[in-house]
């Protein structure tokens, strides 16, 4: 059966979707306004400014990626994408009408970024989940194989074997039975698209000059799977020198200084807002709640947490569990009979979190950025995943990446787990932008309301 494929005619159709939107918003105001006497010169106008606002959302779409959404983008970055692109846009709509005579662009260009953000986040996110929906039943899908194992490869196809939406099918292949031609028939029979190897090769190295070479004849994609348990590819960053290609060290979004001014600015407006605005009244009724409750021991917890850079600080909590011996030398297990009835709630909830808006404000950590873990964790892990140290670039965070992708909560392989939780985190490091930050925190406000199921 032909399979569906998000292609170019489908790419076409949301573009030409969108232009019509565009177009629109200027058709309705001029219908509304339409006993205005128009004259050719103004009909002439409006049509050019349709044309040439379609022309800049089109240009824009380059620089915003608007009409790329890999298999794998998760929706906090393709949201992201979108806020920027209307952001943008709106910027030069305003550009636009500064120079332009168009009464439409010189006064109704609130309108327009209204309308836009109200009608276009919607519509793209219907378009995204349907895709997503449609890979998960198995249509438009990828056929993809595993040659050589690894660490990583393991933990891409796990993430791949559980979220569907991907659109990866994983044919697998005798791992004792690597004859190429046996391997290309292979190919055909399955109508393999990718195959997936790891980068520390694995594989015989004759066996895989070869097996490169059969691919391209074949026109089957190479994936080559970095080794997770090394971290020079987020150390370094592919760069020209004129056409000879060199790794430079890289350097984070936030080694600059106007980004960490930004940031910090930002966390210290939004932690004023929730303290005075929410705490205020939130803290005395979970403090009173905590009393009720019928344990012993503090409202507060503090607990010893690695910080920005490593340095160690006084993480604050509610304390959701009976006062024990075993708080900073055993993490939180699922059932844990430490925990209280109002505990429960408090972490069901996140709002056992709420008092860290204070260490925001002290500047020990920062609204979004990877979670702190209790020291025995770090100092478990560090060791195992040398890409874990690349947490500490930046502050640790009350959200994170890998809390709202799921990636919270200890059950099953921790391990594996663990590996995924800081892959999300690497990601976050090398790609910070504030617009995802502002995505990362709705999407947190989002499972706060409708309830966090890897929340405990």
């Amino acid at each position: 059966m032909q399979r569906l494929r998000y292609s170019r005619y489908f790419k076409v159709f949301v573009i030409l979707l969108d232009m019509i939107l565009v177009s629109s918003v200027f058709v309705i105001y001029y219908w509304r306004n339409f006993e205005v006497k128009y004259d050719s010169d103004s009909l002439e106008q409006n049509i050019l400014s349709i044309l040439l606002l379609c022309f800049f959302w089109l240009l824009l779409s380059g620089r915003t990626r608007l009409y790329h959404i890999p298999r794998n983008v998760t929706y906090t970055i393709y949201l992201e994408r979108i806020l920027i692109h209307v952001f943008f846009f709106f910027i030069g709509v305003v550009m636009l009408g500064k120079v332009s005579q168009n009464d439409f662009l010189k006064t109704e260009r609130f309108y327009l970024a209204g309308i836009l953000l109200l009608v276009v986040i919607p519509i793209k996110t219907f378009i995204y989940f349907l895709l997503k929906y449609i890979r998960s039943i198995g249509k438009n899908h990828r056929n993809v194989m595993f040659i050589g194992e690894s660490a990583s490869s393991t933990v891409l196809s796990d993430i791949i074997n559980q979220r569907k939406d991907y659109g990866y099918r994983i044919y697998d292949y005798p791992k004792d039975n690597y004859d190429l031609s046996k391997i290309i028939e292979f190919w055909k029979n399955n109508g393999i698209h990718t195959i997936f190897i790891p980068s520390e090769h694995s594989l015989e190295k004759r066996f895989e000059d070869d097996l490169f070479r059969q691919a391209e004849l074949n026109k089957v994609k190479i994936s080559l799977v970095p080794n997770i348990i090394q971290n020079q590819f987020f150390e370094y960053e592919f760069n020209y020198i004129e056409t000879v290609p060199v790794l430079s060290q890289a350097k984070y979004p936030l080694d600059f200084f106007t980004n960490v001014t930004i940031k910090r600015l930002f966390d210290i407006l939004f932690s004023v807002i929730i303290l005075v605005g929410i705490c205020s009244w939130l803290f005395p009724l979970i403090a009173l709640l905590i009393k009720l409750d019928g344990s012993k021991g503090p409202v507060f917890f503090v607990q010893k947490r690695y910080g920005y850079h490593d340095e160690v600080f006084d993480c604050l909590k509610f304390r959701t569990m009976k006062v024990n011996n075993q708080s900073a030398a055993k993490t939180t297990d699922c059932d844990d009979v430490r925990i209280t009835k109002v505990g429960k709630f408090l972490r069901k909830t996140s709002l056992d979190e709420m008092p860290q808006f204070i260490n925001v404000l002290k500047g020990n950590m920062s609204i979004v950025g990877p979670r702190p873990h209790m020291l025995l964790v770090d100092d478990f892990y560090k060791p195992k995943i040398s890409r874990y140290s690349l947490r500490s670039m930046v502050k640790p965070g009350i959200t994170g990446l890998a809390q709202v992708s799921g990636l919270r909560g200890d059950e099953g392989d921790m391990n594996l787990g663990m590996k995924k939780r800081i892959l999300a985190d690497s990601f976050y490091v090398r790609n910070w932008s504030f617009s995802m930050d502002i995505v990362i925190i709705l999407k947190t406000i989002f499972l706060v309301i409708v309830g966090d199921k890897n929340a405990r």
